[in-house]
């Protein structure tokens, strides 16, 4: 079985009864599976590489976030949309799970810090489940350390929980500035894994049956 959302993808389930080629979809993708599906992986991807991961669950009270004068910190609406997609390329990613800064600014599931319009900061459930939800989290280069990420995420959290869902927060062990930022939003560390970064498909399994 393969589940997947935006470039992640979960396999369970006998290796063995996949054809060559069932995983060339998957190329450029995070995946986590496990070690018996690693022959499968390595025979169906030119490379493949280890990424340690850590997997956070809310628990405790967030540190207090008090932004600073004129910064709105409030759900997003669909009026936000050309807000969102002025974060440019690099922060695609936020929304990529939504398919687009369109329906994340629709969704009901995000959070933002605003100053005359503009995003400073976003958070939002990045993958929708039905008991958690995983929460994402960026900040504009010039606005770090104000503390915006952290008023979104807490606010985001309060919803989610609301909900009746747990927030979770998934992050790459080396990455130390978003390890803090859960840590002050009340996450705690739940579990560790390995998921693998694919690159293309190999040619014969590209284009098998």
């Amino acid at each position: 079985m393969g589940v997947s959302c935006g470039n992640h993808v979960v396999l369970r389930g006998d290796p063995d009864v996949l054809e060559q080629g069932a995983l060339a979809p998957f190329a450029g993708s995070y995946v986590e599976a496990p070690s018996r599906f690693r022959p499968l992986l390595r025979a169906s991807f030119t490379r493949m590489e280890p990424w340690e991961r850590m997997v956070y669950l809310h628990h405790a009270p967030p540190v207090a976030a008090h932004p600073p004068r004129g910064v709105t910190v409030r759900p997003l609406t669909t009026a936000d949309t050309a807000a969102v997609a002025a974060l440019g390329p690099d922060s695609a990613w936020i929304h990529h799970t939504w398919g687009g800064p369109d329906r994340l600014a629709a969704s009901g599931h995000a959070w933002g810090a605003f100053d005359h319009g503009r995003v400073l900061a976003l958070a939002c459930t990045y993958v929708l489940g039905s008991r958690f939800e995983d929460v994402a989290a960026l900040a504009d280069p010039g606005h770090r350390r104000r503390h915006l990420a952290l008023a979104c995420v807490s606010a985001l959290c309060a919803d989610i929980e609301a909900r009746g869902r747990v927030p979770s927060w998934s992050c790459s062990r080396d990455n130390r500035p978003s390890r803090l930022l859960a840590w002050s939003a009340g996450f705690r560390l739940s579990r560790e894994y390995v998921h693998y970064v694919t690159g293309p498909a190999r040619e014969e399994t590209r284009h098998a049956g």
